[in-house]
Formats: structure tokens, C-alpha cells, sequence
């Protein structure tokens, strides 16, 4: 008797879960798209469970300038194949599906005006899928946080970019830029010309950075820090199938691994906040990140709890580092390839900058080199896409967004379309912002380097001063040239980063 009540508890358990798998994989997913299509939405056909997955993993014909050492800026049909493709057929504002999720894909800068201005920042959210999926980087950080949690983060955080603060950060950027020059130095004394990975260098001297000037952490452990997390992206961007039910039980290496470095990045941030809390040593002068998360918020009333602290910790640290790493990495790529722009931008730094000690007033005058960056990160932007879900109905017009619906704004698309900037998209041609924040796009939400409405990075400040510090100390020391071996292959690994690395020749001045 007892067997056979076990025996039908475990019939009934299979069978809920059964059912439950069948509504996930197929029922859910086809009265949704049926209401999208009720709203008027298109789109390439999902195939349920994987959505449009495995045809976004189809390799695809793409330009034969990729992956070859021709260099070329159009990148969107080589990055994204499938939404250009897919562009062609439904237009700038299309339903497609990752798994069991849609995704109101948008690269229609008018129309992501019309829908923003319906929502406040705190009422966006971030897709559940991608939450899941990048637990182990961000946690439950200020880029996943939503609500007045969101609200309450941002307030906390938002100080640690003060123009006090950002001007005491400087010394440390110059500090840490001034040893991976004496690096470069030392190598091409005893050699001649130097051939140089700089997105690699570039990003082991952001960490340093990053580091120093948010938690105080000393060299050995940012750059441990720093391959952890290079190691934790490769693990989850590299293959996965986003939004289909259960892939990380089916994929279960790759979680496992994600997992694992993740706790181990979480310990060493732990033991350098619990470091930092013993110390009881009142700090004198700059507050850096830490120093704000420890204290508490009198406005809220409350402290964060250890796993937030570490979430905003590794959210700061991860965030700022690729943003500031990849920027200043392209921008290097691109003046190798103007030499003209970069003896511009030697000759920009001895008229403002001249023996100065560099501080942020002092490279708020490097008008030219604003420009520059602004053109790189069109070109190359750093967050290639963002993602929102809708938390209630959106209403403009005579269309509705469905509340819970994921949205992929393709700011690459955006980027490089000619409808927006002219015939001349794909040329570098920094001039295009002199005098214009919007580099002369005729809409102003066509250019997104940083995002868009109160969800705007809240670093953007910094990755700037970090951009012009470390160019005017590498430009006025070291001249730049393209290497033959560079292959030209921008790929998304969460950002827009060099495939194969990018090898450049350095020769000093």
C-alpha cells in the first residue's frame, strides 16, 4: 500500500512536470506570439523550443574582408548577420525569439523615441533570461536592479562620480598607465620596434585602475580579478542558446564552470570588503565605491547586505573596465590606421596639456580628442546592444508593447545606418562631432554610446577621463602602427571586442 502511494505521488509529480514542460516549450510561447501578432508585430517564424536560435548560429556568408588583415568599419552584417538579414525582410522593428522568449528587436531611433518616453527609468526591467543567464558576472548589481531597488543603488552609487572624486582618481589613472609604459619602454630598448597586443595591455591596466580608484584592491589581486572575469565571459558568451528551457541542466559544463568562477571572484571581493570593514582606519581625502556601499544611506534608512555588496562591487567592476578597456583599445586601432588624427592629437596635447600635471580640468580642453572617442564609439561601440523588458502594457500611438515583453536595441545597427548619418557612415571622421554632440545623426536617439534616458551609464564620466588620460600619456611618449598581423574580426562577447586580439606596432617618440 505505502509503495503504491509512492509509486502514484511519483506518476502525479511526472506527469505536473510533463505538462509544465509542455506549456513552457509550446503553449506559452504560441498564445504569446499569437498576441503579438494580434499588435501588429512580424517576424522570422520560431521554431519552438529553440525560437530563432539556431538559425541566429548558422554560419553565415559574410564579407571576405573579415577575418582578413583588409580593414573595413561596415561590421553590422559581419556581427550581427542575422538581424541584418532579417532587417531585409521585416524592417527596423521586428519579433524574434531566443527559446521560449520573444524579443521585440528595435534599430528605429524614432520609434525607440515614441516608446521611451512612456516609460520612467525605474519602471524599465531587465529580461528574466538574461538576469539568469549573467548571474554569475553582475549578480544583483545596479545593471540588473529594477524599481525603486534600482532607485535606491543608483543614489548610493552615484556620488563615487563626483568631480571631487574623479579629480583625485586621476593620479592613480596616470600612476598605472606611467608602469605599463615603462613595460613598453623597457621591451622596445632592448629591441627596436615592438609589435604589442594593446586590447590585452590596455585592459590589465584598466583593471589596475578600476581597481585602485573604486575598492582600493592592490595590483596582484586586480589582475587576478580581472582574468577571472576575462575567463567567466568567455564561459558565457562564447556558446550558448539563450531563453530555451533547461539549457543549463543540458549544458551543465558550462554552468557549472560559470558558477564556479563566479563564487571565486565573489570570495576575493568578499575578503577585500571584509578587509576593508576591519580596518576601522579613517580614510583621509577621495571616498571611493567601497567607502559609499559600507556607510549607511540616512536618506533609505538601510545598509546593504553582503551579497549586494559584492554584487555592485563586481557590477562596477566588470562594467567599467570593459567600457574604458575596449574604447580606449579601438581608438588606438583607428589612429594607427589616420596617422594624420593621431599627430592631430599630439599636436592637441603640447598646445593644452604641455607640462601640466593632468588632472580633470586640464584634459577638459582636449576638444579634439572628444571628438575622437565619440567617433570610436559609434564605430565600435562598447555595449553593442541593450536590452529592457516592458513591466506594464506601453501605449503610443496606435500600437501596444505587451507588458513583460523583452526588447534588443541594435545600437550597432544604428550606428552604421546611412539613413542616419549620411553616405559616409563607415569612415572614421572624428570632425563629424566637432561642434555636434550627435556627430550630425538626424535623430538624436540614433547615437547611444552609453545608453539611453535615467538608465544611462552612470560612469561615463569616468570611462571619458580615463580615455584622455591614458591617450595623452601613450600619444606624447609612442608613435602607433598597424601590424601585419592583425585580423580584422570585431565579435560579441557581451561586448564589441577583437576577435584575435590587436597587435600593433609601437615605436617611441
Amino acid at each position: 500500500m505505502v509503495l503504491f502511494g509512492i509509486l502514484t505521488l511519483l506518476a502525479i509529480l511526472a506527469l505536473f512536470l510533463f505538462l509544465k514542460l509542455i506549456f513552457s516549450w509550446w503553449i506559452s510561447p504560441i498564445l504569446r506570439n499569437r498576441m503579438l501578432h494580434r499588435y501588429g508585430f512580424e517576424g522570422p517564424p520560431p521554431n519552438f523550443p529553440f525560437g530563432n536560435v539556431l538559425e541566429m548560429k548558422k554560419k553565415n556568408g559574410v564579407d571576405s574582408s573579415f577575418g582578413s588583415s583588409k580593414l573595413t568599419h561596415d561590421i553590422h552584417s559581419f556581427v550581427f548577420p542575422y538581424f541584418s538579414r532579417w532587417q531585409n525582410s521585416h524592417g527596423k522593428v521586428f519579433i524574434y525569439w531566443l527559446g521560449t522568449e520573444p524579443f521585440l528587436y528595435i534599430a528605429d531611433p524614432e520609434f525607440l523615441k515614441k516608446m521611451s518616453t512612456e516609460v520612467i527609468a525605474k519602471r524599465w526591467g531587465k529580461p528574466n533570461v538574461f538576469k539568469n543567464d549573467r548571474e554569475p558576472m553582475f549578480g544583483k548589481g545596479l545593471v540588473m536592479a529594477e524599481g525603486n531597488e534600482w532607485v535606491y543603488h543608483r543614489h548610493l552609487i552615484a556620488p563615487t562620480f563626483s568631480p571631487l572624486n574623479l579629480k583625485e582618481m586621476s593620479s592613480m589613472m596616470v600612476e598605472s598607465t606611467k608602469k605599463m609604459m615603462d613595460r613598453w619602454i623597457t621591451r622596445i630598448n632592448s629591441g627596436g620596434n615592438l609589435e604589442i597586443d594593446i586590447e590585452r595591455e590596455i585592459f590589465a591596466t584598466s583593471g589596475e585602475i578600476i581597481a585602485s580608484t573604486s575598492m582600493g584592491i592592490d595590483d596582484e589581486n586586480a589582475r587576478t580579478i580581472c582574468e577571472k572575469l576575462r575567463t567567466l565571459k568567455m564561459r558565457l558568451f562564447k556558446t550558448r542558446y539563450v531563453g530555451v528551457p533547461f539549457i543549463e541542466f543540458i549544458d551543465i559544463k558550462r554552468t557549472i564552470e560559470a558558477k564556479k568562477l563566479g563564487k571565486e571572484i565573489d570570495k576575493l571581493l568578499l575578503c577585500i570588503i571584509e578587509t576593508r570593514k576591519e580596518s576601522k582606519v579613517e580614510r583621509k581625502g577621495r571616498v571611493d565605491l567601497l567607502d559609499l556601499l559600507l556607510d549607511e544611506n540616512e536618506n533609505y534608512g538601510k545598509r546593504l547586505s553582503t551579497k549586494q555588496l559584492v554584487d555592485e562591487c563586481k557590477t562596477f567592476f566588470f562594467a567599467g573596465l570593459d567600457t574604458s578597456a575596449l574604447a580606449i583599445s579601438w581608438t588606438l586601432m583607428l589612429l594607427a590606421m589616420n596617422e594624420d588624427w593621431q599627430n592631430q592629437l599630439r599636436d592637441e596635447i603640447k598646445d593644452v596639456v604641455g607640462d601640466k600635471e593632468l588632472d580633470i580640468n586640464v584634459i577638459a580642453g582636449l576638444k579634439k580628442m572628444k571628438c575622437v572617442m565619440n567617433e570610436v564609439l559609434r564605430l565600435y561601440p562598447s555595449a553593442p546592444n541593450l536590452q529592457r523588458q516592458a513591466r506594464e502594457d506601453i501605449k503610443f500611438g496606435n500600437l501596444t508593447i505587451p507588458n513583460g515583453t523583452n526588447m534588443w536595441i541594435d545600437v550597432v545597427a544604428m550606428h552604421h545606418d546611412p539613413l542616419l548619418w549620411g553616405e559616409n557612415v563607415n569612415e572614421f571622421q572624428p570632425e563629424r562631432f566637432m561642434g555636434d554632440i550627435n556627430g550630425g545623426c538626424n535623430q538624436k536617439m540614433g547615437y547611444l554610446p552609453f545608453g539611453f534616458g535615467g538608465r544611462m551609464c552612470l560612469g561615463r564620466n569616468l570611462s571619458f577621463m580615463e580615455h584622455k588620460i591614458v591617450l595623452t600619456l601613450l600619444l606624447s611618449r609612442f608613435r602607433f602602427k598597424m601590424s601585419p598581423t592583425y585580423i580584422h574580426s570585431p565579435s560579441i562577447m557581451l561586448s564589441l571586442r577583437p576577435a584575435y586580439g590587436l597587435p600593433l606596432i609601437v615605436q617611441s617618440i
